[in-house]
């Protein structure tokens, strides 16, 4: 048996997001993954992934590993595997690795990104991929509410209640907006993100610039760890993870 790294991309539109769950018909990433492994390789494959997106999030650079006796060489492995997928998942890249390598806890951060289309026009082929914000946003209150939040903090207020984590601390290495026409991209860096964490920063960012919180209305939230203060979580469909790090000199 061997361990294999694979990253993924996949269009989150159609799946009730990364983890397996119990009961029929409920489509997962996880789930068709190990389901078009069996089919490959003749083996029960459980396979581990870096992050848990959520139903309607997307992936750009997914990691998953998992364990297997297939002798297809690493460097076919994403080829065999994509002839089998569906169409809205695919293989990037495939490579062995040592047997303490793990997607999860192995990673030293991640990157993701959030897509918003600031428009009051109707939107349609993008309207998966996307949120659409028709209010009117001043970038320069975005820009100056994201570098409040950027640096290492106590970010229980921008998590949701349950996730059952030690610690709420978290070091966001960058937190950038840019805008191009209509569109803004909100790209974080972070070394670990809590449960909707980035879709409660995005909805703050988007408060923020629509004049709804002011900058030090934020500062004050982030400090007093106010659940519930902020923005309003942005929905998923806009929600990119991009990259996951597993050196730190990739982000650092």
């Amino acid at each position: 048996m061997r361990r294999l790294k694979v990253t993924l991309e996949y269009d989150g539109a159609n799946f009730a997001g990364f983890q397996k769950q119990s009961g029929a018909g409920i489509r997962t990433v996880q789930g068709i993954l190990e389901e078009t492994l069996a089919r490959l390789t003749g083996e029960e494959t459980p396979v581990i992934g870096a992050g848990r997106t959520d139903s309607g999030v997307h992936a750009l650079g997914q990691v998953v590993h998992f364990e297997t006796g297939s002798s297809i060489p690493a460097e076919r492995f994403c080829r065999a595997l994509n002839g089998k997928l569906p169409p809205d998942i695919a293989a990037l890249d495939a490579e062995p690795v040592d047997a303490s390598f793990h997607a999860r806890y192995s990673a030293l951060g991640k990157k993701y990104r959030y897509l918003v289309f600031n428009s009051r026009k109707p939107l349609v082929l993008w309207r998966n991929h996307c949120c659409r914000f028709p209010e009117s946003l001043e970038m320069a209150a975005v820009k100056e509410t994201a570098a409040i939040l950027a640096g290492e903090h106590d970010f229980r207020a921008f998590s949701a209640a349950g996730s059952g984590v030690k610690s709420t601390v978290r070091r966001l290495f960058s937190l950038d907006a840019e805008q191009q026409e209509e569109w803004i991209s909100i790209t974080a860096v972070a070394n670990g993100f809590l449960y909707k964490m980035m879709r409660l920063l995005v909805g703050t960012l988007l408060a923020a610039g629509s004049g709804k919180l002011s900058p030090d209305q934020v500062k004050q939230i982030l400090e007093r760890g106010e659940r519930g203060r902020g923005g309003a979580t942005a929905p998923p469909q806009g929600l990119y993870l991009v990259q996951v790090f597993y050196s730190k000199g990739e982000f650092s």
